[in-house]
């Protein structure tokens, strides 16, 4: 047994290997033009594979495909956003999620995300599993910035999930609307109401 250890783990690694570069020839061509209009055999093509290759990995295929390709954007997204939401010289917790708000809506207006993240992937995935995949990316991060700011006592006590949930929702909202409008002034406006949401779970100031 113990020999074949090491030839296991070479072929989880080849696996992994594989997945890998599927993935990120999904990426590039689904950023580049879209779902709808990337095939299957191309995939394969650009990414130095078979057909078997990809139903192997993804059994739906190319639907398959999009929602790995989603859930890598997603990680990566959020990865940058909390670190501007964690940036340890910013000593005001609520201020730092005025900052994440920014950094969030830097990422959804990226050409590659808005297409992928904000576009095909609701389509095709579903408004539930789009949403879920969302939320398990960045529901901590607001968790974690909520309790944060309460425990600084620049927040109200609000029950931290619930809330998490709602300015989730804003957020995911606000991506939608950025993605969808032609107006320059959006973003401004977009940002505006976001940042008035945060201001309104502040705690008062003594008068």
């Amino acid at each position: 047994m113990n020999e074949n250890q090491p030839e296991r783990r070479t072929q989880s690694q080849r696996s992994k290997g594989t997945r890998k570069v599927l993935v990120a020839a999904g990426r590039e061509l689904f950023a580049a033009r879209g779902y709808d209009d990337v095939g299957a055999e191309e995939i394969v093509r650009a990414a130095g594979l078979t057909r078997g290759a990809l139903y192997h990995h993804f059994p739906s295929g190319k639907r398959g495909l999009l929602e790995a390709v989603y859930e890598w954007l997603e990680a990566e997204s959020t990865e940058r956003v909390a670190r501007v939401v964690l940036d340890s010289e910013m000593d005001s917790p609520l201020a730092a999620m005025k900052a994440g708000v920014a950094a969030f809506l830097d990422e959804c207006a990226e050409p590659g995300f808005q297409r992928i993240a904000l576009h095909d992937a609701p389509a095709v995935l579903g408004w539930d599993r789009w949403r879920e995949i969302s939320a398990s990316n960045g529901l901590g991060l607001i968790e974690a910035s909520l309790i944060a700011a309460i425990e600084a006592g620049e927040m109200r006590p609000l029950p931290v999930r619930p809330t998490a949930h709602l300015l989730l929702g804003a957020l995911d909202e606000a991506a939608m609307l950025l993605v969808r409008s032609s107006d320059p002034t959006g973003r401004a406006e977009i940002t505006t109401v976001l940042l008035a949401l945060i201001d309104s779970f502040a705690t008062p100031v003594p008068s």
